[in-house]
């Protein structure tokens, strides 16, 4: 089996020890995109002070952190290399990077917005969904699934054909065409079903703690 590299998902769930609180505030009226010239507009945190933390951050990064802030409110922590969000919509957390990822799937851009739903899949199912895309991400220990691409929707996008690679419903070439399909509608502004929200229900008990070796047990 494949080893997922899992430091940077623990490093940030230090980092977000503090700030896994609700902050969910009834932002879903709000405008999907603005621009990294809008900052002043952002509510709820001084704008000035983000700009600051965020002085030098890239395009990619800047409009991720827009779009989450109009869609969702501000986050919950910004520091020199990231902005992250607790409880948002349908996800457990959103962190928002100042470094960008080069990712040449479906098609060549750069990766800066990580986004976690609690999920659980059979150990055996990893190598398939490494093989499907590289910045899916699942933690077994503490049952989450992540995917970090640079929009919202191919993440939705990303996670919804993850679940139809675990439950049997497309082999990892049907996901990584469908992928391509449905990024290109999206791109397209046209019907892209994928990209909208997640289509499969939210897991419960998802962790995995595993079993002690017996020198090990107490």
């Amino acid at each position: 089996m494949k080893l997922i590299s899992t430091t940077l998902a623990m490093a940030v769930g230090l980092t977000l020890s503090a700030c896994a609180t609700d902050m969910d505030r009834g932002g879903q009226g709000r405008s999907p995109m603005g621009t990294a010239d809008s900052m002043p507009m952002m509510k709820d945190m001084d704008s000035g002070h983000m700009r600051k933390m965020m002085q030098g951050w890239p395009k990619a990064s800047r409009d991720a952190v827009m779009f989450m802030t109009n869609k969702y409110g501000p986050p919950a922590a910004v520091t020199s290399t990231m902005a992250v969000w607790g409880q948002t919509g349908p996800w457990k957390r959103t962190i928002v990077y100042s470094t960008e990822f080069q990712h040449n799937f479906p098609g060549p851009h750069t990766d800066v917005m990580q986004q976690f739903i609690d999920y659980k899949a059979p150990p055996s199912m990893y190598d398939e969904l490494a093989e499907y895309d590289g910045s899916v991400v699942l933690e077994r220990t503490t049952g989450e699934m992540s995917a970090r691409c640079d929009k919202e929707g191919a993440n939705f996008l990303a996670l919804n054909l993850a679940d139809e690679i675990v439950t049997g419903k497309r082999s990892v070439a049907q996901a990584r065409m469908m992928y391509g399909e449905q990024a290109m509608a999206m791109m397209a502004k046209k019907s892209a079903p994928y990209t909208e929200k997640l289509m499969f229900s939210a897991k419960r008990n998802t962790s995995d703690t595993d079993q002690a070796l017996p020198m090990m047990k107490k």
